[in-house]
Order: structure tokens, then sequence, then C-alpha cells
């Protein structure tokens, strides 16, 4: 009996004490909340569960530009920045996940935009439109949507002919960073010089110059944010703008939004060159990164360089002497083959599904083949890819 009353007072003392800590505890977390708030954060406070905005799908953040400058700013004004659909958008781009997502989008970008903000800078357009493949590509060069637009810029074939971007069974320009940032960049100057807003020069580089312009005409409104509110615009073109600026405005601000800007600037050159070369062999040779020279060359859809050397190579600077080095070994192979030797029923066609090559290589490297005089035991030279 004794032993169990002292074990129920030893209880009881366990569990005022207990009582007491949890008391201390919850007031030190009320201190540091009340203290916090108090110290005047710069970021907008966002409660864990930020109200909808009224009228708005979603979530709206409380957007603090008191301390943001709007010097040099074609999109970031007061304007766009109130606007519920940018809100909605910063609420989002400012979260940890969205800022998870644009780090790894600048990660991925980092090879080009130096290339894209030089050509803004040299046109005296705004610098926002930096952020236009964040929002069509996530700055991945071989993006293909699934109405067939392709690449940073996101260019649809019906597009690309006043800007000198080709396309053909051995190239795709659209995946050609240099030629395609400089093809947009002309769009959406063109198409500020016929709407005379940046806005809606934007919305043009969506849906189209002449959906916009007869849109602008039939209403006689040449404002973008009166547009939407009147739901003059469809869906995908009225959230564009609005994303983009919300783009801008966090990566306008790294420090403030915990966005990674510690990458360094890359440089690359190019290299004419004076015969055909496999992308990975040479990357292999000169003991580069195989990804990082394709993503460089991406237009070249086959890995390999043209037959008729009409194009430059572009290779990261770092790099470049080890590859004029591996480039002038004329006795080292740089481009390698498959050697299939014709069996009874064999096509070009099959050949060209079996190896993954175009018929149009396989006519390139064996001059005067075709299917109607393919003979048994004959050796047919097939560009190898990997």
């Amino acid at each position: 009996m004794g032993g169990d009353l002292l074990r129920r007072e030893n209880l009881k003392l366990m569990y005022n004490i207990v009582r007491k800590q949890r008391f201390i505890t919850v007031l030190l977390v009320l201190c540091v909340s009340i203290f916090t708030v108090n110290a005047g954060d710069e970021r907008p406070l966002r409660s864990a569960e930020p109200k909808p905005q009224s009228g708005v799908s979603g979530y709206s953040p409380n957007v603090n530009y008191g301390v943001f400058n709007f010097d040099g700013c074609a999109l970031l004004t007061k304007v766009s920045l109130e606007n519920p659909l940018t809100m909605k958008y910063i609420a989002y781009y400012s979260s940890p996940a969205g800022i998870a997502y644009l780090n790894t989008v600048l990660e991925r970008g980092n090879i080009y935009m130096p290339f894209i903000r030089e050509e803004i800078e040299k046109r005296n357009l705004p610098l926002e439109l930096l952020y236009i493949p964040v929002i069509e590509s996530g700055f991945q060069i071989t993006a293909k949507s699934k109405s067939g637009a392709v690449g940073l810029w996101q260019f649809m074939m019906n597009s690309i002919s006043p800007f000198g971007i080709k396309v053909n069974d051995y190239i795709d320009e659209r995946r050609d960073f240099v030629k395609s940032t400089k093809g947009a960049l002309q769009k959406l100057e063109d198409n500020y010089k016929v709407l005379g807003n940046w806005e809606l020069a934007i919305a043009a580089y969506n849906c189209g110059l002449g959906q916009i312009t007869r849109t602008v005409q039939r209403t006689k409104i040449n404002d973008f944010w009166e547009l939407i509110q009147k739901k003059e615009l469809r869906q995908e073109t009225e959230q564009y703008v609005p994303k983009l600026i919300a783009v801008a405005y966090v990566l306008s601000q790294p420090r403030r939004f915990g966005i990674n800007i510690w990458h360094k600037p890359f440089e690359w050159v190019a290299i004419p060159l004076q015969r055909q070369v496999s992308l990975d062999v040479l990357a292999e040779e000169a003991g580069i990164e195989r990804d990082l020279l394709r993503k460089l060359n991406a237009e070249l859809l086959h890995g390999i360089t043209m037959q008729d050397n009409s194009r430059n190579l572009i290779v990261p600077a770092v790099h470049y002497e080890n590859i004029s080095r591996v480039l002038e070994q004329e006795d080292l192979k740089l481009l390698r083959f498959n050697y299939h030797v014709v069996s009874k029923g064999d096509t070009l066609w099959g050949m060209s599904r079996l190896y993954g090559t175009s018929l149009d290589l396989i006519e390139q490297h064996n001059p005067g083949i075709s299917n109607r005089y393919l003979r048994i035991g004959e050796t047919v030279v097939i560009p190898a890819f990997n």
C-alpha cells in the first residue's frame, strides 16, 4: 500500500511539471510571434492559407511594392501589380513550390539568359521580356507543345518564315537559341509598333497579332487590363500577361524571395567547321559534357552537323581550346557509322526505322542508292547517333 501511495504521489508531481512546461512553451511561442510581426520584415506577410481574391479562382498575396523600384519597368507598374490575376500568380511564384520551380528553371536557362539579355538591351526593349521563356517553355530548348510549338520561344511552323527560321529533316531552328531569340524579340518589337502597348504586344505573342488587332478595333479599347476585365480575350491570353508580370516581379527581387542568382555567367563561342561531326563523339573526345553540347546545338535533330559545314558549332568558351585541338586532328574520326549488309526483303525505309535515322541521311552517305537497285550482300553506310 505504501509503495502504491508513493507511486501515485510521483505521478501527480510529474503531471504538474509537464503542465508547467507546456504553459511556458506556449508563452514563449506567443512572445516570439508578437516580436516577429512587429519586426517589420520586408517580405509581404502571407498566411498559411491565403484568402481567395473576390471573383478570382485562386489565392492572392498582400503585394508589398512599397520597397519596389519601378524605374525602367515597362510592365511592372502599380496597375499591373494590383490586378487580381497578377496577385494570384505572385502568390504562387513566391510560395515555396513556386520558388523551387523558378530556381530549377533559372538553372536550366543559365546557358541562354546572358545572350537573351544582351539582345534585349541591344534593342532597347523592356527587360521583363527576358522571362517569356519561363512561361513558354520553362527554358527547355527541346520543348514541344501539343499544338506543335517548339523551342524556348515556342514558335509554330506558320509563324517562322518572316524570321528566316528553317525546319527540315536535319535541323529545326526553332530550337536554335540564337536564331529563335532574335526572331522572338523581332516579333515582339513588331507587335509593339502596331499596338503601341507592351501588354497588348505580349498578349499578341500568345494568341496572334491579328487576333488582338481585331479585338482592339471591334471594342475600341487599347488597354489590356480593361479588355480582360470585360472578358474580351480568351482565358489563356488573359492569364498570360499577368503570369509573366508575376514572374518578373519575383525574379527582379531575388534576395527578397530567395531566388538563387549565384550562377556563373555562361560564355560560349561559335566555331566554323571543316568537316561533319557527331556531337556525342566530339564531346567524348574533348572531355566535355555531352548534354551541354547538345543543348547549345539543339537545332541539330540527329546530333550531327551539316555535311556542307554551313553552320557554326556553338561550344562553351572554357572548352574552346580542347574542342579546337580535337577538330584539328584530321585522322580522328568524329562521325561514326553503322554498316548494314543488305539481306532479302530490306528496304531503305526499313533501315531508317531500324537505326533511327532519316532516309535523307542514308541517301546522303550512299550516293545513288535506291530501293530499286539494292543488292543482297551490299553494304549500306548509316550514321550512328550514339
